[in-house]
């Protein structure tokens, strides 16, 4: 399945700065938006949302993004097969977080196994496993079962200390940090979360904030710093054809901030 033809005019100061940007602090990260790109779906999905920005900008991309099939939990296993499937090996997928290529059929709960992440993590506004934001795949992906663990529902930041078998993700008492090649990946499904859930469905709204620490609160953190990732990690083709995929076999709707990325900025 292709993905999505498209036109990348990334400015180049974003890429030139991608690997600094990675292992700043918070407090010092400083991004250049991204340009703007152009798709096959402008016209068509999106043709409702291209040209705003802001409040605006939001609230037309969760009218279109909110029409979309719901599958159940148990749904998501088979499901993430096919959508996370190594490029390089069709029996294999691909781990968030560390990165490793492991059988599809080591699904489940013990250690060598990986299992349904909740990027935005379930008990950030107590939603479960139900269907709805608690079955949604654009922010469902395949982790190793003690990795996994680990992040529990830790907020996202830099800094911390190696997380074992993590592929150079970091962790320290309150947030997690993804390793370099899937910042932007959780950024964009945090946000993707952020537009699709706006407690207009029986389900809370989704919201970030720049805390981390966040509980039971329908909140993750921190904003600034998903920005950052947004910019340093471009949307890779990888991520592309799994958005592609969701789209075209399973929700037959989109996570907007892998089409544009510049949105995020236009819009936070």
């Amino acid at each position: 399945m292709l993905a999505t033809p498209r036109i990348r005019r990334w400015k180049p100061v974003a890429l030139a700065t991608a690997a600094v940007l990675a292992g700043l602090t918070a407090s010092t990260l400083t991004a250049t938006p991204a340009a703007a790109t152009t798709t096959a779906y402008d016209t068509t999905y999106y043709k409702n949302a291209v040209g705003k920005t802001g409040t605006s900008l939001k609230s037309s991309l969760h009218t279109i993004i909110s029409s979309q099939t719901k599958i159940s939990y148990s749904a998501v296993w088979n499901a993430l097969k096919v959508t996370d499937q190594d490029p390089n090996n069709s029996n294999n997928v691909i781990l968030l977080y560390s990165g490793v290529s492991r059988s599809k059929s080591l699904n489940g709960g013990d250690v060598g196994d990986w299992n349904r992440e909740h990027v935005w993590a379930k008990s950030h506004g107590d939603f479960g496993e139900v269907t709805g934001p608690g079955t949604d795949l654009h922010h469902l992906r395949p982790a190793d079962v003690q990795v996994n663990s680990i992040r529990g529902n830790l907020d996202f930041d830099n800094g911390g200390s190696t997380v074992t078998n993590g592929g150079g993700s970091l962790v320290d008492s309150d947030s997690f940090q993804p390793r370099a090649a899937d910042k932007g990946d959780v950024a964009r499904m945090i946000l993707y979360m952020a537009v699709r859930y706006e407690g207009d469905d029986g389900f809370a709204d989704l919201e970030p904030n720049e805390k981390v620490g966040n509980g039971s609160n329908p909140y993750i953190g921190k904003l600034s710093v998903l920005k950052a990732w947004n910019e340093a990690d471009p949307p890779s083709a990888f991520e592309e054809k799994r958005n592609q995929v969701i789209y075209d076999t399973y929700q037959h709707n989109r996570n907007p901030f892998i089409d544009h990325p510049e949105w995020v900025e236009a819009i936070w």
